[in-house]
């Protein structure tokens, strides 16, 4: 008989000292927000959404005070079209009316030449006979070259004023044009910011802001709440960290929940922490764990809400 109770004693302290599969763990759930803020900062205007509501992709959610933008964007416009003119202007000649100009000056300029050259051919005839000095002669000749030159100076004139401006000058009036076009783009974008819409379905989840109060560039005026964007956050003691893995399956069951829902281990720290306030068991308090977070299975996370206390278990005791 003491032999008997020998072997019972030694089988119930072998079972006391061999490790005990984990029973669960404490967590809550987490959700992954999206931050919606405007790169420029100004007066909000308008704000389209409350908390709680549910908007689609696209959906206007709140404007900011863009009057300065605007202007920006007329003023960057207005000199857009000053410089695609000065383009247009300098790929072309002279106007009609200053080529007429320079024609007559130049057809002006031949009748003198025409003249001169009488006036000379006379005093070159008249100094063969002897009637006139060779210094008349001179002064005729004088006069023609000065006619001739003028009539050279003058079609010069005209050639250059059928020219377009040189390339060097188009160049840098195409390169003033387009710094302009990239000017009014800039301008439009920054009137786009000041207005923002929803990058996905999504229900809106905090709203930071009121209808004229100041927001500052960056800062977050609400926050959404895409579906599937909730995750498991749990913490588990050292001595069982190496039950889990990354993927291994568990199962999540909170308050309300019903059924237990699936879901599987997306990370685990590489450090260890205390255990945080927001796990409310004082045994736990003052342990070293390791967080631990796993994703809900596809359409499971629906059931699931921000700060939801959650037990957490592996999936072969999901249903006990």
């Amino acid at each position: 008989m003491k032999h008997i109770h020998a072997t019972v004693a030694a089988l119930v302290l072998l079972a006391a000292c061999s490790p005990q599969a984990p029973t669960g763990w404490s967590g809550y759930v987490e959700g992954d927000f999206v931050y919606i803020a405007a790169p420029i900062g100004g007066r909000l205007d308008r704000l389209s959404v409350r908390a709680g509501d549910a908007v689609k992709q696209g959906a206007a959610l709140f404007a900011l005070d863009a009057v300065a933008e605007q202007a920006a964007v007329s003023e960057a416009q207005a000199r857009a079209r000053a410089s695609d003119a000065q383009v247009q202007n300098i790929a072309k000649g002279r106007r009609p009316d200053e080529l007429a100009v320079v024609r007559a000056q130049l057809e002006q300029a031949r009748a003198q030449a025409v003249l001169a050259k009488s006036a000379w051919l006379r005093q070159k005839e008249l100094v063969d006979k002897g009637f006139v000095s060779a210094a008349q002669l001179d002064s005729a000749t004088a006069s023609l070259r000065q006619a001739e030159g003028k009539v050279a100076e003058l079609e010069s004139a005209l050639r250059v004023a059928q020219l377009p401006a040189r390339g060097d000058e188009r160049s840098a009036a195409e390169a003033s044009a387009q710094s302009a076009r990239e000017a009014v783009r800039q301008g439009e974008w920054r009137v786009a910011q000041k207005l923002q819409a929803a990058p996905a379905d999504a229900t809106v989840s905090e709203v930071f802001y009121r209808q004229g109060e100041f927001v500052a560039a960056g800062q977050p005026v609400l926050s959404l709440l895409p579906p599937g964007s909730v995750k498991a956050r749990f913490y588990v003691p050292e001595a069982e960290l190496a039950e889990l893995a990354l993927g291994q399956a568990v199962h999540l069951s909170c308050d309300g929940c019903g059924e237990p829902i699936a879901a599987r281990v997306s990370r685990i720290a590489t450090a260890p922490e205390f255990t945080p306030p927001v796990i409310y068991s004082n045994a736990q308090r003052a342990r070293l764990v390791y967080q631990v977070e796993a994703l809900p299975e596809a359409g499971q996370g629906a059931r699931l809400r921000p700060g939801q206390p959650l037990d957490v278990r592996p999936a072969a005791q999901g249903r006990s």
